[in-house]
């Protein structure tokens, strides 16, 4: 049995989908509310900040996926993740689980130092403390040897379907639709990004390579870096519409962010759009070399064609 905890997001839904298509039609899909994506899907309803339902969800799992989300709301964050990864830890080295940790790069320095599995944590914010704290958290109980895992590291998303991302909610969407683009701080600042099909195969292919466990991992993502305007203007080109977009500014945000607090909650990811994203995957590639990554226009495409 291979699960996936926090199933109805976009990752979860395409993890489920490639896990069918290249290893498994044993698959458990865990939510607050499952929907099968196969149809030999089997489906439990779980809240994972609680012990018990979460050991009930990987009961007689061979492999666990944790790719649960929360809403961009800083004090659920700081309260809840810590609970979710002691809760998966446990239930996994209850139950001889193996855990995959489908992880993002808030714990990194918001800079334009390229980012590699060794770059050390320096975290900018209370979202990034608490991700890099249930990263040490996991890391610890793997070299205490109380559950075997991996983790799975990914920069920003973009992707079709439910996938949420800044990129997909202030550029992809709009454009698709006619309208005018928005970019955070600047447009000319390189962005490592990652096609969502791409993040979901390749954990799959992580989760069932057994000599994988005990490390951490970059996702695969096109080394083809483009700045949000080029990017907006190869969008525009697929979507058939005008590359039309307007930057908007941190005076404009800090304005914005006194009548949303989910603008402010997202304040401090700002640094990472004022320079260069360079998410290095090299050892990815180097490990599984036959993996082929998804290009920009190809992504965007079969965006259009969804």
């Amino acid at each position: 049995m291979q699960t996936i905890l926090g199933a109805s997001g976009q990752i979860g839904h395409e993890l489920a989908v490639h896990l069918k298509r290249d290893f498994t039609s044993n698959i458990r899909l865990v939510s607050r509310n499952p929907k099968k994506v196969n149809d030999s899907d089997e489906l439990c309803r779980a809240d994972l900040l609680d012990a018990d339902d979460t050991l009930r969800a990987v009961q007689g799992s061979d492999i666990v996926y944790l790719t649960a989300g929360l809403p961009m709301d800083t004090r659920l964050w700081v309260e809840q993740w810590p609970v979710i990864m002691k809760n998966v830890i446990a239930a996994c080295a209850a139950q001889d689980a193996r855990l995959v940790f489908f992880d993002n790069t808030y714990m990194y320095p918001q800079t334009d130092e390229p980012q590699t599995e060794d770059t050390p944590f320096r975290p900018y914010g209370e979202k990034g403390r608490v991700r890099a704290a249930i990263a040490k958290e996991l890391l610890r109980a793997i070299e205490q040897k109380r559950v075997t895992a991996l983790l799975c590291r990914a920069p920003e998303f973009y992707g079709p379907g439910k996938t949420q991302s800044i990129t997909n909610t202030s550029i992809i969407e709009p454009l698709a639709q006619g309208k005018a683009a928005r970019v955070l701080l600047r447009d000319d600042t390189l962005r490592s990004l990652i096609y969502t099909p791409d993040a979901s195969r390749a954990m799959a292919l992580l989760g069932n390579t057994p000599d994988a466990y005990g490390q951490t991992w970059h996702l695969p993502c096109d080394d083809n870096r483009l700045t949000y305007r080029a990017f907006i203007e190869l969008a525009a080109a697929q979507f058939g519409t005008l590359p039309r977009y307007r930057v908007i500014k941190r005076w404009q945000l800090r304005l914005a962010g006194q009548f949303s607090r989910t603008i402010r909650d997202a304040a401090e990811l700002l640094p990472r759009y004022e320079s260069d994203n360079i998410f290095v995957s090299d050892k990815f590639k180097t490990r599984f070399p036959e993996f082929r990554v998804t290009t920009f226009r190809e992504g965007l495409a079969s965006i259009r064609d969804q």
